[in-house]
C-alpha cells in the first residue's frame, strides 16, 4: 500500500519503535526500511525482513509477488528520505536538549565523554559506535525514548551540506566543533572547505538561537561561532573552563586553572585528549551536573575500538590509536609519541586516506615530521606511504607488517600503531 502521510507511519512506529535496514540484525516486531546504495539494494530482501518478523517493511520499488504482505508493505518515493522525515518527526516530540558534535579529530572520544558526564546525572541518549553519517544519525534519533532528558548526536561528514542536512531533522539546541583540521580532504578540497562545511553546524545554531562550545584556543572557532547567541568556552588558557595537560602514569591528567576545581585522571593517552576531557567538564558545568560526578565519570571512562587505548601485548606497551587517522591527528600522535621517554620506540603508522590530490604531499610532510626525531624503528603500511621518499621499513599491508612484527620478539618496547581504518592496523597485534 501506498504511505498516506508520515503521521500513518509514526503512528505505527510508535507501536514498533525498533528499526532496521539490516534484514541480518532483524529482530521480530521491527521496522524494516529498504535502502539502496552502490552496492546493494534493499528492496530485494522485503519479503525476507516480513518472512523474519518485521512487522513492515517500507520500500521505495514495486516488489513483486508481494500479495500476502500487501498490507504490511508501504510502499514510499525514496526510503532513505522517508526514514530522515520519520526521524524529525520524531525529534519534534521530544523537547530537550539536543548537542551535535562535528570535527575533523576526537569528535567520537568527545561524545562519548560528553555522554558519560551527562549519562551520570540524566537519562542520556548518545549515538550508537560510529553511527554518524545519513543513515546512522536517524536510526539515533529514532532509538530516542520518550524517557530522554538529554541527547547527544555526533555527525560525520565528508562532503559540503552533509552536516547542513543532519541539522535539518537533528534540530540540534545545542554545537560543539571539535577542531578543523587535514581531514577528508578529497571531499572538502581544503582546510578552508572543511571549516566551510563543520561550520554548518554553527550557521544553524545562528540561525536558531543555539548555544555552542567551543576551544577558545582555536582562533578560527572564535571566528566561526561569531554571532551566535551563547557561546560557552575552554582552553589551555583562555575561556569559561581552563585546564592543562599532566602525564599520569602514562595517561593523560587534567589540572584546572579556572571553573573546576582539582585534577582528574583519565584513562586516555595523549594530551592531543585534553580539548576532548575540557569540552565534556564545560558541557557538564553548564547542565549543572555535579562536579563530583562530573570528575568521577571521566576517570573511569575507558576507550575501546583502538582509540587512544594503552594496552600490554607481549610485554610491550602500546598506543593504540588505529580507528582513524588524517594529516592533523597523526603529526599529533607522533609529537605525543615523541615525549615519552624510552630509546626502545617503534612506531607503527599506516596510510591515510581520503586526502584526494593532497594525499601524496601529505604523507611526505608526515615523513619530513617524523625525520626529527629518534626512534628505534619506524614502519609504514600502505597507502601513499608507498610512494614517498623515505628510509624506513614499508610493508603493502596489515597483514605484512604483522608478520615483520611478531618475528622480531620485542620486549619492553613503547609502540605506536595509528593509521586509517581501511588499513586495519589493529591487525599488528592481533593473535
Amino acid at each position: 500500500m501506498q504511505l498516506p502521510s508520515i503521521v500513518y507511519l509514526y503512528d505505527i512506529f510508535k507501536g514498533h519503535p525498533q528499526v532496521q535496514t539490516d534484514t541480518r540484525k532483524l529482530q521480530n516486531g521491527d521496522l524494516y526500511f529498504a535502502l539502496k546504495g552502490p552496492n546493494f539494494n534493499g528492496n530485494l530482501f522485503a519479503i525476507a525482513a516480513l518472512e523474519a518478523g518485521a512487522a513492515f517493511a517500507v520500500v521505495d520499488e514495486v516488489i513483486p509477488n508481494s500479495g500476502k504482505w500487501e498490507n504490511k508493505i508501504l510502499q514510499v518515493q525514496d526510503s532513505l528520505s522517508c526514514l530522515q522525515e520519520l526521524a524529525k518527526f520524531h525529534r519534534q516530540q521530544l523537547n530537550i536538549p539536543f548537542i551535535a558534535i562535528t570535527g575533523s579529530n576526537g569528535k567520537t572520544t568527545t561524545k562519548e565523554l560528553v555522554y558519560t558526564v551527562l549519562s551520570s546525572h540524566f537519562k542520556t541518549y548518545t549515538t550508537q559506535g560510529n553511527l554518524n553519517n545519513h543513515i546512522g544519525v536517524p536510526l539515533t534519533l529514532l532509538s530516542i525514548k520518550n524517557d530522554a532528558q538529554i541527547a547527544v548526536i555526533e555527525m560525520g561528514a565528508n562532503h559540503l551540506h552533509e552536516i547542513e542536512a543532519y541539522c535539518r531533522y537533528t534540530l540540534p539546541t545545542h554545537g560543539l566543533i571539535t577542531n578543523c583540521g587535514k581531514a577528508h580532504l578529497e571531499g572538502f578540497g581544503s582546510e578552508a572547505g572543511v571549516k566551510k562545511a563543520k561550520g554548518e553546524l554553527f550557521d544553524f545554531m545562528r540561525t536558531h538561537n543555539g548555544t555552542v562550545f567551543i576551544m577558545s584556543d582555536y582562533d578560527y572557532l572564535n571566528e566561526m561561532s561569531k554571532g551566535i547567541t551563547e557561546v560557552i568556552t575552554y582552553g589551555r588558557s583562555t575561556g569559561n573552563l581552563q585546564g592543562y595537560a599532566l602525564d599520569y602514569n602514562g595517561m593523560l591528567s587534567v589540572d584546572f586553572i579556572k571553573g573546576f576545581e582539582g585534577t582528574i585522571n583519565t584513562q586516555l593517552v595523549g594530551a592531543y585528549n585534553l580539548p576532548n576531557v575540557l569540552a565534556a567538564v564545560a558541557i557538564g558545568k553548564y547542565f549543572k551536573v555535579p562536579d563530583a560526578k562530573i570528575k568521577t565519570s571521566i576517570a573511569s571512562y575507558t576507550p575501546t575500538n583502538s582509540r587512544s587505548q594503552l594496552l600490554q601485548w607481549n610485554n610491550n606497551t602500546v598506543i593504540m590509536d588505529a580507528y582513524n587517522a588524517n594529516p592533523s591527528s597523526m603529526k599529533l600522535a607522533v609529537e605525543n609519541f615523541s615525549k615519552i621517554i624510552s630509546d626502545k620506540k617503534i612506531m607503527c603508522l599506516g596510510g591515510m586516506k581520503e586526502l584526494g590530490a593532497e594525499s601524496l604531499q601529505e604523507h611526505q610532510l608526515l615523513i619530513n615530521y617524523i625525520n626529527q626525531y629518534d626512534w628505534k624503528q619506524v614502519i609504514l603500511v600502505g597507502g601513499d606511504f608507498k610512494n614517498c621518499i623515505h628510509n624506513f621499513l614499508y610493508f603493502e599491508n596489515a597483514s605484512e607488517a604483522k608478520t615483520w612484527l611478531h618475528s622480531q620478539a620485542y620486549i619492553e618496547h613503547h609502540i605506536l600503531i595509528k593509521g586509517s581504518r581501511g588499513i586495519q592496523m589493529e591487525q599488528l597485534i592481533a593473535p
